[in-house]
């Protein structure tokens, strides 16, 4: 907020806040009950040719307009005397101000009186309202508890480190598995592989015999060139003769009867729902590990490759290699991050259950106010006569001289002022001390009133004020002023609602005031502003 707010030193004189008495200000009473009418009379006296304009208004500082009454009008003579009323009431008990009202007569403003009013509390008949006891002290929770959630994450992690070793060291074998240099080795490979998996064992036949065709058919289409994979048991054997033939392989009929004997075995099993014994399946497992051998001893030896081949080969089999490891690393990575992130989320959402979204929010994601309330505080002097306080940070001294004008500064013989934030931000704290060159008696109801109307011109709209004593812990009175207003942001045009606490203090030749405001309904401000209201100490001004 800009140091203009300290203009309203100059409104606290007699001669500033005299007004014409143009407009005369009433009230049928000073006190009332909760909820009861005030009625706000205005009365002024014009010409027959004069134009009066009253406000049309919902609210008269802390008090809502519940009726605004038709303005009565008497002729006297040559002159008209109008008569304008507003009811008025508050719903909270407590000592308010009705500020003054600007009134239009022929375009010049008018102010009527500010009157202060009390709002009574309703009695309670404590014969006939039943009474409970007062509650325990219930400890509040504590805030040093952020070890855990480091402590979460660092297991959250951990869980994560050990899904990707798991899964990387499984993907090993299966990487040797898929990438060999022959048909043959690869077809003995998953033969033994197959039998440390214990199908059998476990009574799953169809399994078994499935991946063991499998296994035959691959290498026969790898081996031999002949699509083994999509023909039917006879089409694969009569190519398997034909390409006997054409290849000039020398193969047994006892080879070729004993592969299609296994296969039609297999397909008993898969279709027919067969069941062989176990010696049966020992036999068919090692008849195909008999054809698969004399296949490959069957097919005639190719001219062997020039050394440049050979490293061709060589060198696409380690980059199939490769290609199959960074698939595999990437599959791991992904499958830990989805680990991570589905217990953050569970975790996150048991905390949102169990504690609150506002709790989660506060703690995990940082809440401006909190880190102010829970950071290192510091007690300091500010001003002259000074004023002790304890703040969550160090409040910086502004240059009152390059901003009031040189005729207020006539007035004052000393100023200070010490600011943290500003009226937009989350949290907002000014100490300001004056001395006056000149005796003055200093009215601090009105002297809040002035400082009110500057904060109303500095962007604070729908202004509610309640004023009471106040005391400090060393018994110095004061007064101290309360209540909520809506903040403009002059660079988005935006508004948010906040509540404000203003504490004055009257010297011999000075003033001392404090002022914190901060977004309304924010639990740790409010703490921030009881703990500094509570620290507060005054030095007593020197003559």
């Amino acid at each position: 907020m800009k140091l203009k707010f300290y203009i309203f030193l100059f409104l606290l004189t007699s001669a500033v806040f005299a007004q014409q008495k143009q407009v005369e200000t009433s009230i049928d009473t000073t006190k009332n009950k909760i909820g009861a009418e005030f009625k706000l009379t205005l009365k002024t006296v014009v010409s027959s040719k004069s134009k009066v304009v009253f406000p049309k208004l919902k609210n008269i500082g802390p008090l809502e307009v519940i009726q605004s009454y038709p303005i009565d009008t008497v002729k006297k003579d040559d002159t008209y005397e109008l008569i304008k009323k507003y009811g008025l009431t508050q719903f909270d008990s407590g000592k308010y101000t009705i500020p003054s009202i600007k009134i239009l007569i022929d375009k010049k403003p008018y102010l009527s009186d500010s009157i202060r009013v009390e709002v009574a509390n309703v009695k309670v008949d404590t014969m006939q309202q039943k009474m409970y006891d007062i509650k325990d002290i219930s400890s509040a929770e504590s805030n040093n508890d952020w070890w855990i959630y480091v402590l979460i994450v660092i297991v959250i992690l951990a869980i994560g480190a050990f899904v990707y070793w798991y899964v990387k060291k499984h993907q090993k074998k299966k990487i040797e598995e898929e990438v060999y240099k022959t048909p043959i080795e690869k077809a003995t490979s998953l033969l033994n592989n197959l039998e440390s998996k214990e199908l059998v064992q476990k009574g799953e036949i169809k399994e078994y015999y499935s991946e063991l065709t499998d296994i035959a058919r691959n290498y026969i289409e790898e081996a031999i060139h002949i699509p083994a994979m999509e023909s039917t048991t006879s089409e694969l054997i009569q190519a398997i003769r034909l390409a006997s033939t054409k290849k000039k392989m020398t193969l047994t009929p006892e080879t070729v009867e004993n592969l299609e004997r296994v296969l039609r075995q297999a397909d008993l099993v898969k279709f027919a729902k067969s069941k062989p014994l176990d010696f049966e399946i020992t036999d068919d497992r090692n008849k195909i590990q008999k054809v698969i051998l004399t296949l490959d001893n069957a097919i005639p030896t190719e001219v062997p490759a020039e050394e440049e081949d050979q490293l061709l080969n060589e060198a696409q089999r380690q980059k199939q290699i490769q290609l199959q490891l960074r698939k595999k690393r990437n599959k791991r990575i992904t499958i830990a991050a989805a680990t991570v992130v589905f217990l953050l989320t569970a975790t996150t959402t048991f905390f949102v259950v169990t504690k609150g979204f506002a709790y989660v929010k506060d703690n995990v994601i940082g809440h401006p106010s909190k880190e102010l309330l829970e950071g290192e505080w510091v007690r300091s002097a500010y001003g002259n006569p000074a004023v002790l306080i304890e703040t969550p940070k160090v409040l910086k001294r502004m240059d009152t001289q390059k901003v009031l004008p040189k005729e207020t500064m006539a007035l004052i013989k000393e100023m200070q002022l010490f600011v943290y934030g500003s009226m937009i931000d989350n949290f907002y704290v000014t100490v300001s001390t004056s001395k006056f060159k000149n005796p003055v008696e200093l009215d601090l109801a009105k002297t809040l009133e002035g400082t009110l109307k500057i904060i109303e011109a500095q962007g604070g709209q729908n202004i509610i004020v309640k004023q009471e004593d106040f005391q400090t812990n060393a018994g110095i009175q004061g007064l101290k002023g309360y209540g909520t207003m809506t903040v403009l942001n002059p660079v988005s045009k935006t508004s948010t609602k906040a509540y404000y606490e203003i504490l004055l203090f009257k010297q011999d030749q000075g003033l001392q005031q404090i002022m914190i405001l901060h977004q309304e309904g924010d639990t740790y401000a409010n703490d921030i502003t009881t703990r500094i209201l509570n620290s507060v100490e005054l030095q007593k001004a020197s003559n």
